[in-house]
């Protein structure tokens, strides 16, 4: 398998990172050790998550990195996974952002859930406007330095943000975001090309984006409004059911049919194709889905094949 350096770091990553958003939601324990097994017993590595993940929920913030934690401690794996997590997002209780007072008790309540002494990749889960760059800059290299975190990466940043952040790095000597988590998929397509992707390339950033089978719509398994109940994420589809909607399935559907592959392998092979991505993050609440997106990355495109997506799916 093919693996991908993170920007400048000297973390290497298989071009699928599995998403821990579900882990304590939507997959139990039971479940989300199987998968996190099989992920890297399959030759796999990256494995993202958020302190954040799943506040949403009854499990609620912590679920995924306390699941991920026990999974670490009982399969003894630790070595054989590139872990990443992020802070910034709410948790409640004014616990957000990216002071520097916040992000030293932030990594310390992570690795404390994560049961683990480092984390391979922190990230800004979003940016903090209210916060000096340098105050973050200056706090996230104090972690390096202690060796609690290896590298450091960015998630729903501006290209003007992601740069000012990188300038302020370089010119006080610190670490430097080494990722970025940008939403992209097929469907969702203008925010991260028009000035991110491009600021990703000329920095050396590596790519690592979210939603990339768009809540699931391109599966293919939402093509009427009767379907939207078949997952809990059936109403967060509903927008993407227009006419560049059913274009884009309508290219899934000719693409995968003649490469003998799934719509989700096409859509992941997809955005693995495309230039400075590191590797699309993809979830997965049971073995049977795991294994679909894991044959992704054994999905070659050719450049007709890439063609017939664009095209349907330019914006």
């Amino acid at each position: 398998m093919e693996f991908r350096r993170l920007g400048k770091s000297d973390l290497k990553v298989a071009p699928l990172v599995l998403g821990g958003n579900v882990f304590g939601w939507t997959a139990d324990e039971k479940t989300s050790f199987a998968i996190l097994d099989a992920f890297v017993d399959g030759g796999f590595n990256a494995v993202d998550t958020a302190d954040v993940y799943s506040r949403w929920s009854p499990a609620g913030a912590g679920a995924s990195e306390t699941v991920i934690g026990a999974w670490l401690k009982q399969s003894g794996k630790r070595a054989k996974v590139v872990l990443a997590t992020k802070l910034g997002s709410d948790m409640g209780e004014g616990k957000k952002g990216l002071s520097a007072k916040y992000m030293v008790e932030a990594v310390e309540a992570s690795l404390k859930r994560l049961q683990t002494d480092y984390i391979d990749l922190y990230q800004s889960h979003r940016d903090d406007p209210e916060t000096p760059q340098e105050e973050t800059a200056e706090a996230f290299d104090r972690l390096v330095k202690a060796g609690k975190v290896r590298a450091i990466g960015s998630s729903n940043f501006t290209p003007e943000r992601l740069k000012s952040a990188l300038d302020v790095s370089e010119a006080k000597g610190l670490a430097r975001y080494n990722s970025e988590q940008p939403l992209y998929n097929l469907y969702a397509r203008s925010g991260f090309e028009s000035g991110l992707q491009q600021t990703c390339i000329d920095n050396q950033v590596g790519v690592i984006p979210y939603s990339s089978l768009a809540s699931g719509f391109l599966t293919g398994k939402y093509r009427t409004e009767a379907d939207l109940s078949k997952s809990p994420r059936g109403g967060g589809v509903k927008k993407m059911m227009d006419a560049r909607g059913m274009r884009i399935l309508d290219a899934l559907d000719k693409v995968s049919g003649a490469k003998g592959a799934t719509q989700a392998q096409v859509a992941l092979a997809w955005v693995m194709a495309q230039p400075g991505l590191t590797g699309p993050i993809a979830s997965a609440t049971s073995l049977e889905q795991l294994d679909e997106l894991m044959g992704s990355a054994r999905l070659t495109l050719t450049s007709d094949d890439l063609a017939v997506l664009d095209q349907a799916s330019a914006t």
